[in-house]
């Protein structure tokens, strides 16, 4: 009864690591949740008071979004971009997650995907019946392809229209892009077009976040939402920025949003006019502040000959090599590093990586952003800061410390 493409597809590493640390902790385990990454804070007061004063809204909305948030929208990103958009280039979807697979539904050509590459991307290219090319990337470059190694792959069919899925701030290896415009001017000579995955671009730790959208407008496609600067995973609202030559995609992800999941919840459509038109820079500031002094703090504590990493450059990720281990994969790794310290990690072959290659996904969200977020000011923030706001991030890099020894 179930069709050969669905059969071998599994659940969602990300979300089925966070179930298993769940149950282990029901059990009475300790567990460090590093496999896990969703934002620790909670959605600005402004933002959570809109949704409570529109839990009234109960009228589906139309297919593209609510026509005042997609105006809010569009000026906030033609704002943050430095590049015209109009509420005509916006829809928005129950999570941008929904509105990629409907993209790999409609797309006619090839996915290309760097390696590492978020979790989802790939099963969703397979259940679009689409065609995937892995490229696979080196810590030197920031884990992201170099110009040289795309092309030499668009050469391979030069008459074939592909689709690169460009994650920055990147999910699993916290770290951004820097050759943009030499990837951009490929799309000049090839049939190349980019999926820009900017869900964690309002958590760079630095303030100069570009965009490939800059460099190539008419051939991206923008992709963001709420859940990860907002603190809103769960609320689901996502949405791409489309431009204007490209307005066929738009009109046929509204023709699937009709047959798939209608319209977005009322109020939180609502809810996210307000998060998109009041001020929220102090929120977005103090979050960056507290990941980056986290994130930093793994990084100096668990890098050494052992242990291959890269300093965190947005996000809440970090993705460790344990080199000198004898493990046959790196998922045999993850589960020896689980029951023997209590860390949960997620294994670098759930983003596209060989199996025998040892890396991790470690995400360092592990604390109480609340009252981290209330106790401490935008100021720098030492160890012993860390160590009474996110002891369990403590505790737990100094378990893998040891055990990577």
């Amino acid at each position: 009864m179930i069709k050969d493409i669905i059969k071998n597809l599994k659940p969602s590493s990300t979300l089925l690591i966070n179930e298993v640390s769940n149950k282990m902790e029901k059990e009475g385990k300790k567990v460090y949740k590093f496999g896990f990454g969703q934002s620790p804070f909670k959605v600005p007061e402004d933002v959570v008071a809109e949704l409570k004063n529109n839990a009234h809204q109960n009228s589906y909305l139309p297919m593209q979004g609510l026509k005042e948030l997609r105006e809010a929208i569009a000026k906030y990103i033609s704002s943050k971009k430095k590049l015209e958009y109009k509420p005509e280039n916006v829809i928005v979807g129950p999570g941008s997650k929904e509105l990629m697979f409907l993209l790999h539904i409609l797309f006619d050509g090839e996915i290309i995907l760097p390696a590492p590459s978020w979790v989802s991307y790939a099963p969703q290219a397979i259940i679009g019946r689409n065609k995937i090319k892995w490229l696979e990337c080196s810590r030197e470059n920031n884990w992201f392809p170099t110009a040289e190694e795309l092309e030499k792959l668009l050469k391979e069919n030069k008459d074939q229209k592909y689709l690169l899925f460009l994650n920055s701030p990147n999910n699993p290896s916290g770290q951004i892009c820097g050759n943009l415009e030499e990837l951009a001017a490929l799309s000049k000579k090839y049939n190349l077009y980019f999926l820009s995955d900017e869900i964690y671009s309002e958590l760079s730790f630095e303030d100069n976040y570009k965009s490939i959208a800059t460099y190539a407008p008419d051939k991206t496609i923008i992709s963001t939402g709420l859940s990860k600067w907002c603190g809103a995973g769960g609320w689901r609202l996502g949405y791409f920025i489309i431009p204007e030559n490209l307005s066929n995609i738009t009109n046929q992800l509204k023709v699937l949003a009709s047959e798939t999941f209608s319209s977005v919840s009322a109020p939180i459509q609502y809810a996210a006019i307000t998060a998109h038109k009041n001020n929220h820079d102090d929120y977005i500031q103090k979050s960056k502040n507290i990941l980056k002094s986290v994130g930093n703090y793994v990084y100096e504590n668990l890098k050494s000959n052992d242990v291959l990493i890269n300093k965190p450059q947005g996000g809440f990720y970090l993705m460790p090599e344990f080199v000198g281990k004898k493990f046959n994969s790196s998922s045999e790794m993850c589960k020896d590093i689980l029951q023997k310290t209590g860390v949960a990690l997620l294994p670098g072959s759930d983003f596209g990586f060989k199996e025998n290659k040892l890396l991790a996904r470690l995400s360092f969200t592990d604390f109480d952003g609340q009252v981290f977020f209330e106790k401490t000011q935008n100021e720098k923030i030492d160890d012993s800061t860390i160590k009474k706001f996110a002891p369990k991030v403590i505790e737990g890099v100094d378990k893998l410390k040891n055990w990577s020894k």
